[in-house]
C-alpha cells in the first residue's frame, strides 16, 4: 500500500502558487479599480446635469406668458 508519510511541497511549486495567487489579487484590483471608475463616472455625469440645471430654464420660461417674454 502506499506510505503513510506525507509529500513534501517543493519551494518551486509554493513560490509558483505564491505568484498566482499575486496576481490574481493584482487582477482583482484592477477590476474593482475599472468598476469604481465607471461608477465615478456615472455619478459625476449626474451630479453635472444637476448642477447645469438642465430643463429647468426650459420649464420656467414656459410658466411665463408669451407677451412678458416678447418684452423682456
Amino acid at each position: 500500500m502506499g506510505s503513510s508519510s506525507k509529500r513534501q511541497t517543493t519551494m518551486a511549486k509554493i513560490a509558483r502558487e505564491r505568484a498566482l495567487q499575486e496576481k490574481r489579487e493584482r487582477k482583482q484590483q484592477k477590476k474593482d479599480a475599472r468598476k469604481q471608475a465607471a461608477a465615478d463616472e456615472r455619478a459625476g455625469l449626474t451630479a453635472e446635469a444637476g448642477e447645469t440645471g438642465e430643463g429647468e430654464g426650459e420649464a420656467a420660461a414656459s410658466d411665463v406668458p408669451a407677451e412678458e417674454q416678447a418684452a423682456s
